[in-house]
C-alpha cells in the first residue's frame, strides 16, 4: 500500500522495492529485505531516528526507511491494510494492535515519553502559561491557535479547552492541521502552536514557551512493536532494542523527550 509522500524519509536508509512512495520528501535506493527496515513512526520520534540512523547502520549493517505521521493517522493506515516491519506510536495504540493480532506481543518496548507544549513565532513575546489560569487567559487573548486534528496532542488539547470551558472561543480562531503544526506559526499564519514538545523542537522559526501546566498536562509514552506481517522482523527487533537502550537518554533529551518514567 502506498503511504504517500508526506514525511517519508530514506536518505539514510534504503526503501523496500514493494513500497513506491512519491514526492519531494522521498529518496529511493536499492536494498534487500534483510538489510532494510521499514518503519511507520509517529512524528514525535522523528528527530531521534534521524540522529541515530548512521550509528545504527555502523553497529548493525542495517538501515531503515521511515514514514512519519501522527499515531491516529498511522492507525487509520493500518486499518486500510498498510503494514511495515515495525511501528512507533503511543503505548495505548501499541497495546491495541497487539490485542488485534497485528503486532507481535513479545516484540514491544517503551522508548520515550513527551508532554504537550506551546510555541510562538521566533522573537515574539512569550505568554504566561505557568498556571492553568494563566494558560486560559493566554488562549483567550491569542488571535489564533494552531493544533493538530488527529495527533495525540491535538486530541488532548481539545479535551483541555473543553475542561476549561473555552472550547467555542478557541475553535473559532483555530488553525487545525496535521504534521508539524509549529510550521504554521513559523509562517505567521497562527500566533500560538500546541503540540508535543518533541514535535515543536525541530521546527525552525519558532520559540518554545514551555509545557502545559501539570494540572492539564498529558505525558504520552511512545512505544514500538514488530508487525506480524514484517518482512524483516529480526532487523526490526534490533532497531527497537537500540532505541530502548538507556544510553540513548541524552539524545532523547536533545529532542524534547525523556526516558519513560522520568520525572518531568
Amino acid at each position: 500500500m502506498d503511504l504517500g509522500p508526506r514525511h517519508r524519509e530514506g536518505a539514510h536508509s534504503p526503501q523496500r522495492k514493494d513500497r513506491k512512495p512519491k514526492g519531494d520528501n522521498t529518496v529511493t535506493a536499492t536494498d534487500t529485505a534483510t538489510t532494510s527496515i521499514d518503519v511507520l513512526s509517529t512524528l514525535a520520534l522523528r528527530g531521534v531516528l534521524l540522529e541515530i540512523a548512521n550509528d545504527f547502520r555502523a553497529l548493525t549493517g542495517l538501515s531503515f526507511a521511515a514514514t512519519y505521521k501522527s499515531t491516529n493517522m498511522i492507525l487509520n493506515l493500518i486499518a486500510e491494510g498498510a503494514t511495515a516491519d515495525m511501528t512507533i506510536i503511543t503505548r495505548e495504540a501499541i497495546d491495541r494492535l497487539v490485542r488485534d493480532g497485528i503486532l507481535v506481543a513479545d516484540s514491544t518496548a517503551d522508548l520515550a515519553q513527551s508532554g504537550v507544549g506551546i510555541a510562538v513565532r521566533a522573537g515574539a513575546p512569550k505568554p504566561d502559561i505557568g498556571t492553568v489560569a494563566a494558560l486560559q487567559r493566554t488562549l483567550l487573548e491569542a488571535k489564533s491557535i494552531a493544533f493538530t486534528r488527529l495527533g495525540a496532542s491535538g486530541v488532548h488539547f481539545a479535551q483541555v479547552i473543553e475542561r476549561l470551558g473555552i472550547a467555542d472561543e478557541v475553535r473559532r480562531k483555530a488553525h487545525i492541521g496535521d504534521a508539524y503544526i509549529g510550521e504554521v506559526v513559523a509562517r505567521g499564519e497562527a500566533e500560538i502552536a500546541v503540540q508535543q514538545i518533541s514535535e515543536l523542537m525541530p521546527v525552525a522559526g519558532i520559540d518554545i514557551v514551555g509545557p502545559l501546566p501539570d494540572e492539564v498536562q498529558k505525558i504520552s509514552v511512545f512505544a514500538a512493536g514488530v508487525f506480524r506481517a514484517a518482512r524483516n522482523p529480526d532487523g526490526a527487533r534490533k532497531l527497537i532494542a537500540h532505541l530502548a537502550e538507556p544510553g540513548l537518554a541524552p539524545v532523547l533529551m536533545r529532542k524534547g523527550l525523556e526516558a519513560v518514567g522520568s520525572a518531568g
